[in-house]
């Protein structure tokens, strides 16, 4: 055995190489989370696109075939040649990581797809991955196998309208399984749908014939009511809005006649299982005000003791979600946020 290490035992993977040989690295694993995780990157960018106001509908097919496709009605992914690169964007995009208009602030504000890995990786971990691109009053058409273009970025037709289209097959050599699961995805693009209000999201699937719409313009006011659906709701939602140093900050709380507190915080669309400081400033926020309008209102003596935020959030139903140009999270996971700066804007709100 050759114990030496020197340069020669470097291996250097290149994009789509390092992606195939690690997916478990950009999308935590090859089982049905992470099947399912290909669709979510890809509705994250038109989620940016419909963040940034240029889109108002997305729709995600379940085909006969195996087969998803995706489809906004956004700009269109740009398909001009990249004055550094000499490739169209859509290539660049599409097979180099850390890519794409996230990463410049004059293209999106806000991002939810903030690593900019998206579409790369599910262009790599796809048997056929095709693009359909509207935009400039043409239709473009690129195709891919498992990451690697198989035609140039044609021209094939003319239409007045803008938009994406994603279709693709994952890879069987990378997923054990690729059946996608209907109920799974529905759950998740609804969250979409009251977090972003106004946005049309529909889902098909043409193996069952099953159909959903997801369209809430009242958004998380619409979301609390949703799950509180099957408790006693003691008002009608309360909602608070507020933008402050670019950081947008919605909420929205309703008690119910439960004991238990059912708290969803996210970020840029992202659901912070873990919280993070937007989830503290917000409780600190709640505590101060209720403990407030206790005194004024004359419910508390000097004497007493105040209420805690424990004893505040029982039975309560609560949504928060922020909108955060840099968002800083602790770990890869994208679970918990890191911005000090949240839980003053937060708490002040």
């Amino acid at each position: 055995m050759d114990t030496s290490y020197t340069a020669k035992d470097i291996t250097v993977l290149g994009g789509i190489e390092a992606i195939r040989k690690r997916p478990g690295m950009y999308i935590g694993t090859t089982g049905p989370r992470g099947l399912h995780h290909l669709i979510y990157e890809i509705v994250d960018n038109s989620i940016d696109e419909a963040m940034a106001g240029f889109c108002s509908k997305i729709k995600v097919i379940l085909h006969k075939n195996g087969k998803a496709s995706i489809i906004d009605n956004g700009r269109g992914i740009p398909v001009d040649m990249h004055p550094k690169y000499n490739k169209p964007a859509l290539e660049i995009i599409l097979t180099t990581l850390h890519s794409g208009g996230k990463f410049d602030k004059n293209s999106y504000k806000v991002s939810g797809g903030l690593h900019g890995v998206g579409l790369a990786v599910v262009n790599s971990l796809s048997k056929e991955f095709d693009v359909v691109v509207k935009r400039d009053s043409k239709v473009y058409l690129q195709k891919y196998q498992r990451g690697l273009p198989q035609t140039q970025l044609q021209v094939v037709g003319e239409d007045n309208g803008t938009g994406t289209m994603v279709t693709f097959m994952p890879d069987d050599e990378i997923f054990p399984e690729i059946a996608f699961q209907f109920d799974i995805l529905a759950g998740r693009l609804r969250e979409l749908a009251f977090l972003n209000k106004g946005l049309h999201i529909s889902l098909s699937d043409e193996r069952t014939g099953e159909e959903k719409e997801f369209h809430y313009e009242g958004g998380l006011s619409q979301f609390v009511e949703y799950l509180n659906h099957s408790k006693s709701p003691m008002h009608p939602p309360i909602v608070l809005q507020k933008e402050k140093s670019d950081v947008i900050v919605e909420a929205a709380i309703q008690y119910n006649e439960g004991y238990n507190e059912n708290v969803f915080s996210f970020v840029n669309n992202i659901n912070t299982i873990e919280g993070g400081t937007h989830l503290s400033g917000f409780k600190t926020a709640l505590t101060r005000c209720i403990n407030t309008y206790a005194d004024k209102a004359g419910m508390q003596k000097e004497d007493d003791v105040k209420l805690t935020s424990d004893d505040i959030r029982e039975g309560l139903t609560s949504v928060i979600s922020v909108k955060v140009p840099n968002p800083q999270f602790e770990g890869q996971t994208k679970t918990k946020l890191g911005n000090s700066e949240v839980k003053g804007i937060v708490d002040s709100a």
